[in-house]
């Protein structure tokens, strides 16, 4: 009880003697935080959350520390102002910041019981220490320092209440209150409170919703109206009895008290708060993959996560709704989603020449962290798995070639079988074979992309020289897989640490097999290679952002690199006629007419020889993508095709999985949607020559 004492009268000194009597020094020391609290308050910036859309701007996820929607003085209702007045400041509308009357009152009350019965701070001094703790405070310990019980802490408090009162108006005041002070269930200030416990808005709030708000200000916790719904209706119900209170300047009739106090509580169930992160929110099933993937960009480009969960950022993302549906539906369709040990996911990219724009990435996991139910939180779409994308990679060669000056029409031997004077397999020589159903004889370079035949490729590799392919796939599209990660699909550290890279151990062993992609591979890169190509040669990093903007509306740069001219535009148009037949007399054939395929494009599938993986990179003028079908469970094993809609399945090391097959019915059946509506387009380069 001394203590009290002691504080009273040094709280009173202080404020009325500021630096001539021996609390100046006190204060003096808090004049750092007064100045940063002024600045802060004048900017506001309270911690808001960051909203990501959709290409429309749909929200698909939201990220935030403190869940808060800013509420501006004429958006909430007279009854949420007289109610938390009412309980917290009934004095609020007549002090200059420090209730003397409430300080003295509660000193009395303390000293006759013996304990601190009764506090006396104003709505001033707690917006104060609540602005303190949630939104200066850089850290716990700040935080932590923002509350003790100290001589020091209330002088602080007091001095900043006084000086806000002198700066700002009540009505901004208690605004700023209503917005900083936490609600319980990760909820801050009235705008989100409103949303989370009764789905509307602060405006709208009436007596019994306003009076229970403000009962949960005093204790968030405890007074949790869905884990301890009894003390919750009792301290509403105290509220409400105090809003009636006539010595209130706001205050309600007895008669609309009474009525208030017979309502239930009517907090929805479940709350209205939204899903915090990519998993949870609306369609996050689906757009969770994507999600990720804008999470870990703005990471990379500038937007970390502490910024991200506080800024208040809207995110309006390249994600075309109609497009991820369409390659959602495709890819559980031919692998349903619970299949165990095979994943199905496909990337869909715009070509450009400023920018190639992500519109989907969808697999048939669905996003989440219920691994029973077929879901996964790792972002199998856009990050470098350990599976290869098989022949493939004998478009890098084939463009190495145009580039040092073949022709799609110059002819290429295919032996039955191929023994590299160049490769080694270990130490013996390197021997390759075809796949089985291609036939040996010559054919030219376009029919041989159509094909498939490895002996012919690695022949080419040969005289193209092996360096330039790898450093080809890295031009075309696969960057970061080539020069970032490691033969296990590991990043690769800056210094060097767990290295080599992809694309320095294949050169330095000399590998031969690598124009038949057995090597990690990114499906969101792979389907970037078509985008390329589409685009002249153009190559742009792919990107899932349209625009940011700040809390104010303003747009926020992201520092995106730019597009380089990768190859010729000669060389992708010969590229783009070269990989024109895939759909018409090559390996995807049977499943472009299943799904009554028409239009022009580029393909290209292919198979790892252990069956664990099998892929398609096919493009349109319009529209660019890839589908990678792999074993993702534990213990890889071949997948076997059923044929038709039939799902695949694990079959060891007898697998019969290829490109052709469950990737190209994925591809086309979502690619057939998604141009739906769109003119058909030719192939970018001169016309065929007859007969070509």
């Amino acid at each position: 009880m001394f203590g009290l004492c002691v504080l009273a009268g040094v709280l009173v000194a202080a404020l009325l003697l500021p630096a001539a009597t021996g609390s100046g020094a006190v204060i003096n020391q808090s004049s750092d935080a007064i100045d940063r609290m002024s600045t802060s308050l004048a900017k506001r910036d309270m911690p808001l959350v960051s909203t990501v859309t959709d290409r429309n701007g749909k929200p698909i996820a939201h990220f935030f520390d403190q869940y808060r929607v800013e509420t501006k003085p004429g958006e909430i209702s007279d009854s949420m102002r007289a109610a938390i007045t009412a309980v917290e400041d009934k004095r609020f509308w007549h002090h200059q910041g420090v209730d003397w009357q409430g300080t003295m009152r509660a000193l009395a009350k303390n000293i006759a019981s013996g304990e601190t019965a009764q506090g006396a701070s104003t709505i001033t001094q707690q917006y104060v220490k609540n602005y303190l703790v949630h939104v200066t405070a850089r850290n716990a310990m700040e935080a932590q320092k923002a509350k003790e019980t100290t001589v020091a802490r209330k002088l602080r408090e007091a001095k900043l209440a006084v000086e806000l009162e002198r700066t700002m108006s009540k009505e901004e005041i208690l605004t700023g209150y209503l917005n900083v002070v936490p609600f319980g269930n990760q909820t801050f200030g009235v705008g989100a409170a409103a949303q989370t416990y009764f789905d509307t808005t602060p405006d709208k709030l009436d007596i019994a919703q306003s009076a229970l708000l403000a009962a949960i200000v005093n204790q968030p916790g405890a007074l949790n109206p869905e884990t301890n719904p009894a003390d919750a209706m009792a301290r509403r119900n105290l509220v409400i009895d105090l809003m009636a209170d006539p010595h209130n300047d706001m205050r309600i009739t007895k008669e609309d008290a009474e009525r208030a106090k017979k309502k239930p509580l009517g907090v929805v169930s479940p709350l209205g708060r939204p899903p915090n992160g990519c998993v949870g929110t609306g369609n996050s099933e689906t757009d969770g993959f994507f999600c990720t993937y804008v999470e870990n960009y703005l990471e990379r480009h500038g937007v970390d996560e502490k910024t991200l969960k506080t800024g208040g950022y809207t995110i309006r993302t390249t994600l075309d709704r109609e497009a991820s549906d369409a390659a959602k539906q495709a890819a559980e369709r031919y692998v349903p989603t619970q299949t165990e040990g095979i994943a199905n996911a496909m990337a869909i990219v715009e070509p450009g020449h400023e920018k190639h724009k992500v519109r989907a990435l969808a697999a048939n996991r669905d996003f989440g962290n219920d691994a029973s139910k077929g879901q996964t939180a790792y972002d199998i779409v856009s990050r470098t798995v350990p599976f290869g994308a098989g022949s493939i990679y004998k478009v890098f060669t084939s463009a190495v070639a145009l580039e040092q000056g073949m022709s799609i029409y110059d002819t290429v031997d295919v032996p039955a079988s191929y023994t590299s004077r160049v490769y080694k397999n270990n130490q013996t020589p390197y021997t390759v074979r075809n796949a089985e159903g291609v036939d040996p004889g010559p054919r030219t370079l376009q029919m041989a992309l159509a094909t498939s035949p490895n002996t012919a490729f690695v022949k080419l590799q040969e005289q193209v020289g092996l360096n330039n392919v790898v450093d080809m796939a890295a031009k075309l599209g696969l960057r970061a897989t080539m020069n970032r990660f490691n033969m296990k699909g590991g990043l690769v550290g800056e210094d060097g640490s767990n290295g080599p890279t992809i694309a320095e151990y294949v050169k330095q062993r000399n590998i031969g097999g690598f124009t038949l992609g057995f090597t990690p591979t990114n499906v969101l890169e792979l389907s970037n290679v078509g985008a390329t190509i589409m685009s002249d040669g153009v190559f742009c990093p792919p990107s899932p952002i349209e625009q940011v903007t700040d809390r104010n509306g303003n747009p926020v740069p992201i520092n995106e690199a730019g597009c380089d001219q990768a190859v010729s535009p000669e060389v992708a148009h010969q590229l783009a006629q070269g990989m024109g037949k895939d759909h018409t007399e090559g390996t995807s054939r049977a499943a472009a007419k299943a799904a009554g395929w028409n239009r022009p494009m580029i393909g290209k599938t292919g198979t790892t020889s252990a069956h664990q993986s099998a892929a398609l990179l096919g493009a349109t003028p319009q529209m660019a993508g890839a589908v990678l079908t792999y074993a993702d469970g534990r213990n890889p094993e071949g997948i076997c095709d059923a044929g038709g809609d039939n799902p695949p399945y694990l079959c060891g090391s007898n697998g019969n999985i290829y490109g052709g097959k469950v990737p190209a019915r994925t591809w086309f059946d979502a690619m057939m949607k998604i141009h739906d509506g769109l003119p058909v387009a030719p192939l970018p380069g001169p016309a065929p020559p007859p007969g070509g």
